[in-house]
C-alpha cells in the first residue's frame, strides 16, 4: 500500500516570506509577491493572478541584502477559498551557480536557527 501523503519534495521548504518581483517570460511587466515557502529547488507565493502551470518565470528573489536572479516554471497554481489571489508553486530551472549556492547557505542558517 502506498502511503499517499509521503512528501514528494526534494528539497526541504523553510518558510520565508521574502519579496519577489517576476515577469512572465514574453510579458514586459514584472508584478510583486510575497513567498510563503523557499527552497533550493522552487518557491511558493501568493498573487492577485492566476498563473496556469508550465508557464515560465523570470524571478527576482529578495535575500537579505541581495536580490537573486533565476528562471523558474509553475508547477500548480490553484484558487484560494473565499479570495481572488491565487497560490503558485515554482520550480527553479536556471540559476547562476554561485546565487544558488548563496540561496542554499542562507536557507541552511534560518534551519539551523528554527
Amino acid at each position: 500500500m502506498v502511503n499517499k501523503s509521503a512528501e514528494r519534495r526534494l528539497f526541504p521548504r523553510v518558510n520565508l516570506h521574502t519579496p519577489i518581483r517576476y515577469q512572465i517570460k514574453g510579458e514586459s511587466d514584472f508584478d510583486n509577491a510575497v513567498t510563503d515557502d523557499v527552497s533550493v529547488g522552487g518557491l511558493s507565493f501568493i498573487s492577485d493572478k492566476f498563473i496556469i502551470p508550465a508557464t515560465d518565470l523570470i524571478l527576482e528573489i529578495n535575500c537579505l541584502s541581495r536580490i537573486l536572479k533565476a528562471v523558474g516554471k509553475i508547477v500548480w497554481s490553484y484558487h484560494l477559498p473565499h479570495s481572488d489571489r491565487s497560490r503558485q508553486g515554482v520550480e527553479f530551472i536556471e540559476f547562476d551557480v554561485f546565487e544558488l549556492e548563496y540561496l542554499a547557505e542562507y536557507l541552511n542558517m534560518l534551519m539551523e536557527n528554527a
